[in-house]
């Protein structure tokens, strides 16, 4: 007989051994070459219609059947059910296809031709990076077609700004980000070509790559190379410093909070005065300080570490100056103060549960969210009770960490004159 394909295609019953014969030919298997088909869930009726096409009257009586049903599903033979329905092996694929709702893509020259892409990656990385052989093994493991591309424009570009290190005079990473990759941002260290570069370099110093901002700035020195740091600023205020350089009088000199870059820090940094120094997340406390003209020695991060921030702590600590942190508490804070209590051996100040009784029922609108492991137990548990952030702006944190007579200012707002009159504090 010869049945109407559409409306095989449209039977929902056989919608199983039509999808079954379509995973096949998308494995790679020819038509011609498929001798049977194994259908899980196959419904009864449509057990019983391939019966109906395949078994003789002879097979019948006797109990014996062409499809039989197995552990893995109903087996059915191809070359005789094509012949039962008036189907070629032409055919075939094209009724698949509609019943299925989409095309064969033979997967089997796809992984072909992936791979074959993949060697040609790695025959291009050997000849380009050939002093880079851990590198090469992590650029190429993952290549596809997609990714090709995109590969081979990073390869040449490492290639390019590693063949004559270190770069002398030293040049910024824009720069040769630009002239090596054509975009001045191709290596920003945050990006992946960037962490490529920064695994490149550590590879030719023969070191385990560094994570920290600085650290990995320091690595890029060693080769010629300037990342930012001229953008990126670190807060000071009333911070005192000995020493007679340009950093050092402007310090001195300021009324108001200094912004100090990496430049600042690296090139000519000051000698800071022996006073504790208490480094904050945000810069409203540093508002508050000038608020109440405290003179307690202040930093600012303004949020997570940067180089910046992480060369003026190992600053502080060369020179012997006392660290004190203080951050919102928040999973970031709290992970913020690990790094620099660990790092920089700083005491965490307004950061512990007598800051959250402090509080009260307070804290902030902001749900709490995860802590990280390393938080204090106490601390967490304070904090889970609330259920809130805790953030520096609240007046609970604001008067641990300004000095006691900045407190006692901000506390009252106006105080009286000895004309009877009404003055600011600290003015």
């Amino acid at each position: 007989m010869t049945a109407d394909h559409s409306i095989l295609a449209a039977d929902p019953e056989l919608a199983p051994l039509w999808q079954a014969i379509h995973d096949r030919l998308s494995a790679g298997s020819a038509p011609a070459d498929i001798a049977t088909v194994t259908v899980p869930d196959l419904a009864p009726g449509a057990v019983a219609a391939l019966k109906s096409w395949l078994d003789t009257s002879a097979q019948r009586r006797r109990g014996r059947t062409r499809v039989p049903r197995t552990d893995r599903g109903v087996k059915v033979p191809l070359p005789p059910l094509l012949d039962a329905l008036g189907l070629t092996t032409d055919t075939l694929q094209s009724l698949v296809e509609d019943a299925v709702g989409r095309a064969v893509v033979n997967r089997r020259h796809g992984r072909l031709a992936a791979a074959e892409l993949r060697r040609e990656v790695i025959r291009h990385a050997q000849e380009q990076l050939p002093h880079l052989p851990r590198l090469r093994a992590r650029l190429t493991s993952g290549a596809d077609e997609e990714s090709a591309a995109a590969m081979r424009r990073l390869i040449d570009s490492l290639a390019s700004i590693t063949r004559s290190l270190p770069h002398t005079p030293p040049r910024t990473l824009a720069k040769l980000a630009h002239d090596h990759a054509g975009d001045p941002h191709y290596f920003d260290p945050a990006t992946g070509p960037g962490q490529r570069l920064i695994a490149a370099l550590a590879e030719l110093a023969d070191r385990p790559e560094p994570t920290r901002p600085d650290h990995i700035r320091a690595l890029l020195a060693e080769h010629g190379i300037i990342a930012d740091r001229l953008s990126a600023t670190v807060l000071l205020y009333q911070v005192r410093a000995l020493g007679d350089g340009p950093i050092d009088r402007r310090l001195n000199e300021a009324t108001t909070p200094v912004a100090l870059n990496l430049l600042d820090l690296t090139r000519t940094p000051p000698r800071l005065a022996p006073d504790p120094l208490t480094v904050v997340e945000n810069p409203s406390v540093l508002e508050a300080a000038m608020e109440c003209a405290s003179t307690q020695p202040m930093a600012c991060t303004s949020g997570q570490l940067r180089a910046v921030d992480h060369v003026l702590l190992q600053l502080a600590v060369d020179q012997g100056v006392p660290l004190r942190y203080a951050g919102d508490l928040d999973a970031a804070g709290l992970h913020i103060a690990t790094t620099v209590q660990q790092t920089y051996g700083a005491a965490l100040i307004a950061m512990d549960a007598a800051l959250v009784q402090a509080a009260g029922d307070l804290p902030s609108a902001i749900p709490l969210g995860p802590l990280p492991n390393t938080t204090d137990p106490d601390l967490a548990d304070r904090l889970k009770e609330t259920g809130r952030v805790i953030y520096q702006e609240h007046d609970a944190a604001l008067s641990r960490l300004l000095d006691p007579m900045c407190s006692q200012r901000r506390a009252s707002p106006l105080v009286p004159r000895p004309d009877g009159g009404e003055r600011s504090p600290g003015r």
